[in-house]
């Protein structure tokens, strides 16, 4: 019996299977067994809103955040362009603002621009 990953959609752990699909009992997403160990990276990023961000996409920032190490906030509405998606994290990206270099930002916080 394959065991259980995180879920794609929401990644929380609560996840069983059911048949030939992994069901997600938090948020319901259901998605196949097979495709779960047969992906390469095997981690999906997605935005606040559920869009699924890729290597080089253009995120904006949603919410005021501050900024540890710097005392300039990250205001709403920061346009972050060419992200890097974190190596097996699906919560994190890293990028750059104009004003603040080197940022690890979590996703919940970003919408795809």
């Amino acid at each position: 019996m394959p065991t259980s990953p995180a879920c794609p959609q929401c990644t929380l752990t609560n996840t069983y299977v059911d048949g030939a699909n992994f069901v997600c009992a938090d948020c319901g997403f259901e998605w196949p067994v097979e495709g779960a160990t047969g992906e390469a990276s095997g981690v999906v990023v997605r935005d606040s809103n559920g869009n699924v961000l890729a290597q080089g996409d253009t995120v904006v920032v949603i919410k005021d955040l501050k900024v540890k190490g710097s005392s300039i906030p990250l205001k709403q509405g920061t346009v972050i362009r060419n992200i890097r998606l974190v190596e097996d994290n699906a919560e994190h990206i890293e990028g750059n603002s104009d004003k603040i270099k080197g940022l690890v930002l979590k996703t919940m916080f970003l919408r795809k621009a």
